[in-house]
C-alpha cells in the first residue's frame, strides 16, 4: 500500500509541471492581450485616426495641404532647427560622456545631476526661463533690444528651447557605455605614443558609434516633435516662428481638420522613418542586447 502510494504521489507530482506550464502559457498570453490591447488603444487608434483623417478628401487635398506657404515654412523651420540643435548636442553630448566616464573630478555628480535636468523639468518651464532672460522684460531684454538683436519670437530662441530639452539624450547613451567599455585601450595607445585627437577617433569613436548613432536618432525625433517649451519662445508666428507642431495646432484650431491631419501624418511619417532607422541599428549591432 505504501509503494502504491508513493507511486500515486509521485504520478501527481508528475503532472503538475504539465498543469504550471498551461497556467504559464496562458499568464503570458493574457499579459500579451493585454499589453496589445493597450497599445491599440492608445497608439495604432490615433495613428490610424491621423492618416484616415488626412485622406478623408482624396490625395489631391492632401498634397494640396503642403503647398501652403505657412505649412512650407514650418516644415522649413523644423528641419533648420534639427539641423542645428542635433550637432550641437552631439558634439556636447561626446565631450560630456567622454569627461564623465573617464576622469574623476569635483562636480561630476552635480554635472550629472545637470544633464538629466531637462526630463524632470516640463519643456514649458524650461521655455519660461528664456523668456525671463532674452526676452522684452527680461535680464537682457533692454540691451538685446537696443542692438536690434531678436532671441524670443525668433529662430534663435527656438533654437534654444530644443536644445535645452534635447540635449540629454545623446549624452545619456554615451555615458554608460563608456563607463562600461572602461579605459584600458585608451590608456595603451596613449602609452603607444598617441596624442589625445587621434586615441578618441581611432580607438573610442569606433567602439561607442553605433551608441552615437542611436543617441542622434532618438535626439533628431524629440527635435522635430518638440512643442511646449517651442509654444512658449515662439509667439506663434505664422510663416515666420511656428515649427510643425505649433502648426498642426493652429490648423486645427481653425477647423482646417483636413490640413492639420495632412502635416500631422508628415511628422507622424518622420517619427516612423527614425523608429524603423532605430530598430535597424538595434537589429544590425545588437546593441540594446550588448547593453
Amino acid at each position: 500500500m505504501a509503494g502504491h502510494g508513493s507511486s500515486a504521489h509521485a504520478a501527481e507530482l508528475a503532472s503538475r509541471p504539465g498543469r504550471d506550464g498551461l497556467m504559464s502559457a496562458l499568464a503570458r498570453w493574457a499579459f500579451i492581450s493585454v499589453s496589445l490591447a493597450f497599445l491599440a488603444a492608445l497608439l495604432f487608434a490615433p495613428l490610424a485616426t491621423v492618416f484616415v483623417t488626412a485622406f478623408s478628401r482624396g490625395l489631391g487635398d492632401y498634397f494640396a495641404s503642403f503647398s501652403d506657404s505657412d505649412t512650407a515654412a514650418a516644415i522649413k523651420l523644423t528641419l533648420i532647427t534639427a539641423a542645428i540643435v542635433v550637432p550641437l548636442n552631439t558634439i556636447f553630448g561626446l565631450a560630456a560622456s567622454w569627461a564623465i566616464a573617464k576622469f574623476d573630478f569635483k562636480g561630476k555628480s552635480f554635472l550629472i545631476t545637470l544633464i538629466d535636468l531637462p526630463i524632470a523639468v516640463s519643456p514649458v518651464i524650461s521655455g519660461l526661463v528664456y523668456v525671463l532672460l532674452f526676452g522684452l522684460q527680461g535680464w537682457f531684454g533692454a540691451w538685446l533690444q537696443e542692438h536690434d538683436i531678436s532671441i524670443i519670437f525668433a529662430l534663435p530662441g527656438i533654437v534654444l528651447a530644443t536644445l535645452f530639452v534635447t540635449f540629454p539624450y545623446v549624452a545619456r547613451e554615451l555615458i554608460p557605455l563608456m563607463e562600461q567599455l572602461g579605459n584600458d585601450e585608451e590608456e595603451a595607445a596613449i602609452t603607444l605614443g598617441a596624442g589625445g585627437w587621434m586615441t578618441f577617433f581611432r580607438v573610442t569613436l569606433p567602439k561607442i558609434r553605433w551608441g552615437l548613432v542611436y543617441g542622434v536618432i532618438l535626439c533628431n525625433a524629440r527635435a522635430m516633435g518638440e512643442f511646449g517649451a517651442v509654444s512658449v519662445v515662439s509667439g506663434h508666428i505664422r510663416g515666420l516662428t511656428n515649427t510643425m507642431p505649433l502648426h498642426i495646432e493652429i490648423l486645427y484650431n481653425e477647423y482646417a481638420f483636413v490640413s492639420a491631419f495632412a502635416v500631422a501624418s508628415l511628422l507622424t511619417l518622420l517619427a516612423v522613418v527614425t523608429l524603423v532607422i532605430k530598430t535597424l541599428v538595434e537589429w544590425r549591432t545588437g546593441y540594446r542586447r550588448r547593453r
